[in-house]
């Protein structure tokens, strides 16, 4: 079987590409499977600081494939169950990835595209770019992208563009806080990841993926008591660990930190 995506790293970077132009990369089952290996593996590759996920062609992704659709149609209720977790724990996969993940948006990202947009770090889109959550349009809820969308753009701008299923374009992407800068050429998406890939490698890779996994439990605390005991043990682990004591070293002697490679320059094609 032909992969529905490619994944592959180049220096510092891992890649993933969904690789269905001919169908706006719109998703499946079998795509679904390959994305959570493909985050899972480079997720855990030391030589991998970041990872663009992008789309080849025309769109970043249509969301749902047709003909995984019309199979939906016959299945039984707990078959969309298992179907529906499926893409969710791929989506987790992506939003938790140790990793930092940026999104590189062209085209339509529709439904379930804009999911896959809200599951990464940061996002760039070209000014062209083209968003809508269209799921109400099919009588049907954007209900296992909703968390990962409602933890980017919020509870009022949702209210908004999951009921009414409107286009939006990539300028109010960003007003609503869904893709972080646009652009109007691929070069000026491709420096902007460039700069942010040279500022995540010259951090600490272990307290890159402690501060992803930070941000999520400080979240979900129920009061200020227990953010407070979890964020202070929380940096008291980092102050005692290895690559925490080399930075505050290389802090005080004035020298870069080992993690830090003279030659290596990030760059991303």
């Amino acid at each position: 079987m032909t992969p529905l995506i490619n994944y592959y790293k180049e220096q510092a970077t891992g890649h993933v590409v969904l690789s269905r132009p001919e169908l706006h990369n719109a998703f499946n089952d079998e795509m679904i499977g390959e994305l959570r290996t493909a985050f899972e593996t480079l997720g855990k590759d030391p030589e991998v600081r970041l990872i663009v996920l992008s789309g080849e062609g025309k769109s970043f992704c249509a969301g749902a494939d047709l003909n995984w659709m019309k199979r939906m149609v016959d299945y039984t209720f707990q078959e969309n169950v298992n179907d529906a977790m499926a893409l969710a724990t791929m989506l987790k996969t992506l939003h938790d990835c140790p990793k930092p993940v940026i999104a590189k948006v062209q085209g339509a990202a529709f439904g379930g595209g804009v999911g896959l947009v809200s599951a990464c770090d940061m996002a760039v889109s070209l000014e062209t770019a083209t968003f809508s959550l269209s799921e109400v349009k099919l009588g049907l809820l954007p209900a296992v992208i909703s968390p990962f969308v409602l933890e980017k753009i919020g509870r009022t701008h949702a209210r908004r563009y999951f009921l009414t299923a409107e286009r939006f374009n990539a300028l109010e992407a960003q007003r609503i806080g869904l893709v972080s800068a646009v652009f109007s050429t691929p070069q000026e998406m491709d420096q902007w990841i460039d700069g942010v890939t040279q500022a995540v490698c010259a951090n600490g890779p272990e307290a890159v993926a402690a501060c992803k996994r930070l941000i999520d439990d400080v979240w979900s605390q129920s009061g200020w008591d227990e953010a407070m005991a979890l964020t202070a043990h929380r940096i008291a682990e980092r102050r005692v660990s290895a690559e925490g004591q080399e930075g505050m070293m290389a802090f005080l002697e004035k020298r870069p930190p080992r993690w830090i490679q003279p030659e290596s320059t990030a760059h991303v094609s």
